[in-house]
C-alpha cells in the first residue's frame, strides 16, 4: 500500500512537471518573514491572471474574462484533464485542517467543491460524517453555481448536512460565540450574485446559511447590491475578499505590505461595512498568505480564510494548520 501510495504521488509530480505548472497557491512561501518589498514597480491590477500556466489550475477563481476563455486554453485544459486521469485524489475526511475544532484559530482553511478540484461526492460525505461523528465543523467553499459547479452538488452538500443533523454556519457565527457542535460552514467567492439568487429557494429549502466572500464590489450594479441585501436579508453572511482579486504575497512582494493594505484589503472591507455588512472576516483570493499578511489584516478583522487541498502531490497547501 505505501509503494501504491508514493507511486501515485511520484505520477502527480511528473504530470505535473510535464505540464510545465507551478505551485498555484503557495508560488509564495506561505509564512515568510515580515521584510520590505523586493523591488519597486507599478501597479498592473491583474497581473498575476497573465500567467498561462495558471489557467490549467484546480482555482478556477478568474477575472470574468479569462473565466468564460475555455477555448483560447484549450492545451490547458487537456492538462488538466491529463492531471485527473492520475487519480490523484485524497478522501476529504483526511483533510485534518479543513475541519474547524473549536480552537481559537483565526485563520481558516476550507476545500473547493468546484468542479476542477475533482473532490467527488464520495469524498464530500466522508467529510460530513467526519464532522457529525467528531462534532467538527467541515468548511468548503465554491464560486459560480451552474458553471464552476453543478447545483446538484451543492444540492448533494446541503441534503448531506441536513441529514446528519449539521448546524448551517457562517463565518459571523463563530465571531459572535456560536455554541460548539457539528457544522457545516459552506462559502461562495467572488462576485456571481446573480447565480447565488437563483440559489434562494433551495438554500430556504433546507434551511441552509451560507457566508458570500465578495471582491469586486465597486464593480457591482445597483440591481447586484440589492440582491446582496437580500440574500443577507435571507440570514447569509457577506465578507470581503479584495477589490481586484489580487494575489497577496505577490503583491506585497511587488509593492509593499502598505500598498496591499491600502488597495485590496482595507477598501473591500470598509466599502461593504459602508453598506451596512458587519465583515468579520477576509478570504484570501487563491488562498495566498504569509504569516505578515495575517498579522496585518487581523488588525481589521477577526479572522481569515484560507484554503486547504484534497488532492495529493500537486500544491503545498497554504493552510497553516
Amino acid at each position: 500500500m505505501i509503494d501504491a501510495v508514493a507511486r501515485e504521488r511520484i505520477t502527480c509530480a511528473q504530470t505535473q512537471a510535464r505540464a510545465g505548472l507551478d505551485s498555484v497557491y503557495a508560488r509564495v512561501a506561505v509564512n515568510d518573514a515580515d521584510r520590505p518589498p523586493r523591488r519597486h514597480a507599478p501597479p498592473h491590477v491583474g497581473r498575476e491572471r497573465d500567467r498561462l500556466g495558471d489557467v490549467a489550475r484546480r482555482e478556477v477563481d478568474l477575472d470574468h474574462e479569462l473565466r468564460l476563455d475555455v477555448g483560447v486554453h484549450r492545451h490547458a485544459w487537456t492538462i488538466a484533464l491529463a492531471l485527473l486521469v492520475t487519480g490523484c485524489q485524497a478522501d476529504l475526511g483526511d483533510v485534518d485542517n479543513a475541519f474547524f475544532t473549536w480552537d481559537a484559530r483565526k485563520v481558516h482553511c476550507a476545500v473547493d467543491l468546484d468542479a476542477s478540484a475533482r473532490n467527488s461526492l464520495a469524498s464530500i460525505d466522508t467529510g460530513l460524517d467526519r464532522a457529525k461523528e467528531r462534532g467538527e465543523v467541515l468548511e468548503l467553499y465554491a464560486h459560480h453555481p451552474g458553471v464552476t459547479l453543478s447545483w446538484s452538488t451543492i444540492e448533494h452538500v446541503l441534503a448531506g448536512a441536513q441529514e446528519r443533523g449539521l448546524a448551517f454556519l457562517t463565518y459571523a457565527d463563530l465571531v459572535h460565540g456560536a455554541a460548539p457542535g457539528p457544522g457545516l460552514l459552506l462559502s461562495f467567492d467572488d462576485s456571481w450574485v446573480d447565480a447565488w439568487t437563483q440559489g434562494r429557494p433551495l438554500f430556504q429549502q433546507y434551511g441552509a446559511r451560507v457566508t458570500f466572500f465578495i471582491a469586486y464590489y465597486p464593480r457591482f450594479t445597483d440591481g447586484e447590491k440589492t440582491e446582496l441585501r437580500e440574500l443577507a436579508g435571507d440570514g447569509h453572511d457577506v465578507e470581503a475578499h479584495t477589490i481586484s482579486h489580487q494575489r497577496g504575497p505577490a503583491y506585497v512582494e511587488a509593492h509593499g505590505l502598505r500598498a496591499y493594505l491600502d488597495d485590496e484589503v482595507v477598501p473591500s472591507i470598509e466599502l461593504l461595512r459602508d453598506d451596512g455588512y458587519e465583515v468579520t472576516t477576509f478570504a484570501y483570493p487563491f488562498g495566498s498568505r504569509t504569516a505578515e499578511t495575517d498579522r496585518a489584516i487581523l488588525r481589521h478583522v477577526s479572522q481569515l480564510r484560507s484554503v486547504s487541498f484534497a488532492i495529493s502531490g500537486i500544491d503545498e497547501s497554504p493552510c497553516p494548520y
